[in-house]
């Protein structure tokens, strides 16, 4: 029998591991369009394609609510210590709004007035965020007292901020009985999870690649212990004592028990011509618990990585500008070699993700899809890094069209699960972010 929800959970849906694909480079950017705000213009031309499409933003739009996003996660900060009984989360809604959820308690005057300070609105709700946490350790508590037959079902829960409940994932949605407390919890489907596909067809080859910069999103493969896989690059950065390094997905590194040795996994730059020289190795692997690895660049290639960019491969670049925390509701684009920009929202912070035999804690799920090859990849919010991509539910399928389409007929909706960034700079003192 499990011991704790934190290995049995998976929200919003079982999660695929992304693998690797191959990598066809994109024509340069164009100009983007006037009228639109300095920051907006810096925008790749890809990236402003993609709002447009995921989301129906204009570039300014999408920058305006990426910044009130990170008002509000600065606002939960401080309100959620200050008002314990009645703060019930904050999220931005469909229309862009920024909303602050308050129950009743002792301090709901207090934080109603506070939100409204802030200028966000004020939500009535039922219960408090700290009532639902309680509902959370509850339902730790009465799994552990189940039979694994009862227990195995339940896949993964999380607060379901917006619509102030709990969500739990279930394999036989139809087999799980609740007990009473949990009665008012939504119970969905988990789907089933892809295996991820090694490449066997990854070999360095002896022509020089051109000495272009490595951006985030780029493409890379990854050798060791026998094992081949192929990748996108996550942030570029720097560690401790200042030296570039790449930040990427702890799954893209095939041999993550000898990380930081002299066997450790080697990093390989990607094009569509085949395998170029290394370019780095493994200096440090998370799998379990945060999904994350740090690329060390060799001397030879350290100035391919000394730059804060973020891009479809090939394509003009986003700087990126600082770090950010996630929001419900807040607009969010990964890129990544196979599917380039997608966009989306947030759709849950602080959860907890059964991927296969590993657990990926302190995530955050979005709205987006996400393939094979995608992993290891930058997610953003305005330009700002948010997070490493980790894990989709349609990693399996060969297409975002298809992905769409199959998870509707399921009544789902594609989703790629993340590691955020700021959790892993926090766990790494010294590591930093490139920015401008």
């Amino acid at each position: 029998m499990r011991s704790s929800i934190a290995r049995r959970a998976a929200v919003f849906g079982s999660a695929a591991l992304l693998l690797l694909g191959p990598v066809t480079a994109s024509a340069q950017a164009d100009p983007v369009e006037p009228e639109v705000s300095d920051q907006a213009a810096a925008l790749p031309v890809e990236l402003i394609d993609a709002i447009q499409r995921d989301l129906a933003l204009s570039p300014d739009q999408y920058l305006e609510h990426a910044e009130l996003g990170q008002k509000l996660a600065e606002f939960a900060k401080i309100t959620r210590i200050q008002f314990p009984d009645a703060f019930a989360g904050t999220w931005l809604d469909d229309a862009g709004n920024a909303i602050v959820g308050v129950a009743d308690g002792a301090d709901k005057d207090a934080a109603v007035a506070a939100a409204h300070e802030a200028g966000f609105q004020v939500k009535d709700v039922a219960q408090s965020e700290s009532s639902l946490q309680a509902q959370l350790k509850t339902l730790d508590g009465w799994l552990d007292t189940q039979p694994p037959a009862v227990a195995d079902l339940v896949r993964g829960v999380t607060i379901d901020i917006v619509n102030n409940g709990l969500v739990l994932r279930a394999d036989n949605a139809g087999g799980l009985q609740l007990p009473d407390f949990l009665q008012g919890a939504r119970v969905v489907q988990s789907p089933a999870t892809a295996a991820p596909q090694p490449s066997t067809d990854l070999a360095p080859i002896a022509e020089v690649m051109p000495a272009d910069s490595l951006l985030g999103g780029d493409a890379y493969g990854s050798l060791g212990g026998g094992i081949g896989l192929r990748c996108s690059l996550g942030f570029n950065g720097t560690d401790n004592s200042g030296g570039p390094v790449n930040i990427t997905a702890g799954h893209c590194d095939p041999n993550l028990a000898a990380a930081g040795t002299a066997d450790a996994s080697e990093a390989f730059a990607l094009a569509p011509g085949g395998t170029g020289p290394r370019v780095g190795t493994f200096a440090k692997t998370s799998l379990d618990i945060h999904d994350y690895a740090i690329i060390r660049a060799d001397a030879g290639a350290a100035h391919r990585f000394e730059n804060n960019g973020v891009r479809v491969p090939g394509a003009a670049p986003l700087a990126i500008t600082g770090t950010a925390d996630p929001v419900v509701g807040a607009p969010v684009c990964k890129s990544g070699l196979t599917t380039g920009y997608t966009c989306g929202v947030v759709k849950a912070v602080g959860q907890t993700v059964t991927v296969g035999e590993r657990t990926l804690a302190d995530s955050f799920s979005t709205s987006m899809c996400a393939l094979q090859g995608d992993s290891g990849g930058t997610i953003v919010t305005g330009t700002q890094a948010l997070g490493i991509s980790s894990a989709s539910n349609v990693g399996q399928y060969p297409v975002c069209q298809v992905a769409d389409v199959v998870t509707f007929v399921l009544g789902e909706s594609p989703e790629l699960f993340a590691t955020p960034i700021n959790t892993i700079l926090a766990e790494n003192p010294g590591l930093r972010v490139r920015t401008s």
